[in-house]
């Protein structure tokens, strides 16, 4: 039984960091991709960053490039996002999700943990 679990989240000040992690569990994630999306109230689940586990090639949406660093640790088999220089508009629930390279969605998810940024 596949598991995404995501921890990490909380209310910090605009300018704070967090860093948000998400545990795998269930299969073999070697071979996947693993991204994080977010969605705001009232709004649609945008992406946020991916990162294919085998080569560490990591893509970022323009909104969070140079703030926001997406990595994986092998042994742990988990997927970290590293959030710096926050702000308000960061508010959301960030989830965590994998799929296979080739597979047009995103086939597993996680249940999501709140981080909300106050100005």
């Amino acid at each position: 039984q596949v598991q995404l679990v995501e921890s990490g989240g909380g209310l910090v000040q605009a300018g704070d960091s967090l860093r948000l992690s998400c545990a795998a569990s269930g299969r073999t994630f070697s071979n996947y991709v693993m991204g994080w999306f977010r969605q705001a109230p009232g709004s649609e689940r945008e992406f946020v960053a991916r990162i294919y586990w085998d080569s560490g090639i990591t893509y970022y949406a323009d909104s969070v490039k140079g703030r926001f660093t997406i990595s994986r640790d092998n042994v742990k088999n988990t997927v970290v996002l590293q959030m710096n220089s926050l702000k308000p508009e960061d508010t959301a629930v960030y989830y965590c999700a994998a799929r296979r390279p080739l597979a047009s969605a995103y086939e597993f998810w996680g249940q999501g943990t709140q981080v909300t940024v106050s100005s």
